[in-house]
């Protein structure tokens, strides 16, 4: 069997490629998709339907685009991995962990121990909390090959 995994969060650091390439190493069945993680591809998405003089109406539109691939792929995916940074607040991440939940979608949350109280709604609903990449691909070789 091959598994999907959407990978959401935080786009500042490589936790992606560590946990793909992780997988790769492994040889494990997995196909990974994700956000568009180019933050001004993303923040430009709704730009072709007209310019917006007011910020509010350009990121409306914007996050409306990207719903419609971030939404499609949860939909899709067998898990989702979010990953919450220490730098700065990802209320996407939280959104799609809190998506995942009313979906009854199984997700990981990926982030620091720091972090544990501000997220402790988003990783009771979690089915495991890692903190560092490696520990995803574990899961993942688990889920997918035992």
């Amino acid at each position: 069997m091959s598994w999907t995994v959407y990978l959401s969060g935080e786009i500042h650091t490589d936790w992606r490629e560590q946990i793909e390439n992780g997988a790769r190493e492994l040889g494990l069945p997995i196909e990974f998709t994700s956000a568009v993680t180019d933050h001004d591809a993303s923040d430009a998405a709704g730009d072709v339907l007209g310019e917006e003089s007011v910020g509010f109406w350009r990121d409306h539109k914007s996050a409306k685009v990207n719903a419609i691939r971030t939404q499609t792929l949860i939909e899709r995916a067998d898990v989702v991995v979010v990953r919450f940074g220490e730098k700065y607040k990802q209320w996407n991440a939280a959104f799609d962990a809190g998506y995942c939940a009313a979906l009854g979608k199984p997700y990981i949350t990926l982030h620091p121990e720091d972090i544990v109280h501000p997220l402790k709604e988003v990783d009771a609903a979690a089915m495991a909390w890692a903190q560092t990449p490696a520990q995803v691909v574990e899961i993942l070789r688990y889920i997918t090959t035992a």
